[in-house]
């Protein structure tokens, strides 16, 4: 006999919820005697669920100590050889495919930092860390081919200068663009709509002020992710409705 629909573990894509109650059972959370004691349980917990995003966050901070016990030059060729510009594309794309995701350029990452071990272990917990790490790999892997093929085009039609196929770029932005419009899916009704269109008109109105490649990749990231979660949500729900409806007969 096969297990009641109610009992069966839903996909995350069609598990959403209301963000008025969330906000609500945070706040009476916080209003709990004992929070001090309670708030490093809380973040134990919050990383324990989100292995991989904590191991990222960890790994950012591993490659940028590098960068701060080596030379200006070496630094420099470390970072030029996993940037994922137009040159290494076309010799190396695989490796600085991966490899660019690890490192960032500049002082110590503590909003990128933060950003992952509070809302890229968010999105973990919710979609878990296999389909956390596709989506992120997508939205990644996506965008820079995106914006490389923007690049040899613009290079190719004398819109931009040859230099810039040799321009560094490292950074987790794009994957974690990717993410954040797809956990637009994470909520149902107004506040998807909202999270989305927010997130989309920030992005386009900052390719339209400062129009660069980076921000190009941006915007092309979001709508990957928000196309990704239209079409695993739109997938799972046909999935469980058929499996609803077989139930339904057998019984």
């Amino acid at each position: 006999m096969a297990a009641p629909t109610s009992l069966r573990p839903r996909a995350p894509w069609t598990h959403t919820i209301d963000l008025g109650t969330e906000v609500r059972a945070a706040a009476a959370w916080l209003r709990r005697p004992g929070l001090l004691r309670r708030i490093p349980r809380a973040v134990r917990h919050h990383l324990s669920v989100a292995p991989a995003t904590t191991a990222y966050a960890f790994t950012l901070f591993v490659t940028w100590w590098t960068l701060r016990g080596v030379g200006a030059s070496v630094e420099r060729g470390l970072i030029f050889s996993a940037s994922t510009n137009l040159y290494n594309m076309q010799h190396n794309p695989v490796q600085v495919l991966v490899a660019s995701a690890f490192w960032t350029e500049g002082s110590f990452p503590w909003l990128t930092i933060a950003e992952f071990l509070v809302v890229m272990a968010a999105a973990e917990r919710w979609l878990g860390t296999g389909r956390w790490i596709l989506l992120f790999a997508t939205g990644h892997i996506g965008a820079t081919l995106l914006t490389v093929t923007g690049i040899s085009r613009a290079i190719d039609r004398g819109v931009i200068p040859l230099r810039v196929a040799v321009a560094t770029d490292v950074g987790a932005s794009y994957g974690f663009a990717a993410v954040l419009t797809a956990m637009a899916f994470r909520f149902h009704g107004i506040v998807r709509v909202l999270w989305a269109v927010t997130i989309l008109a920030v992005l386009s109105i900052a390719l339209w002020v400062r129009p660069t490649f980076t921000d190009y990749g941006h915007l092309c990231a979001a709508v990957i992710g928000l196309v990704f979660g239209a079409i695993a949500t739109t997938f799972w729900r046909r999935v469980e409705r058929k499996r609803s409806a077989r139930e339904t007969q057998q019984d």
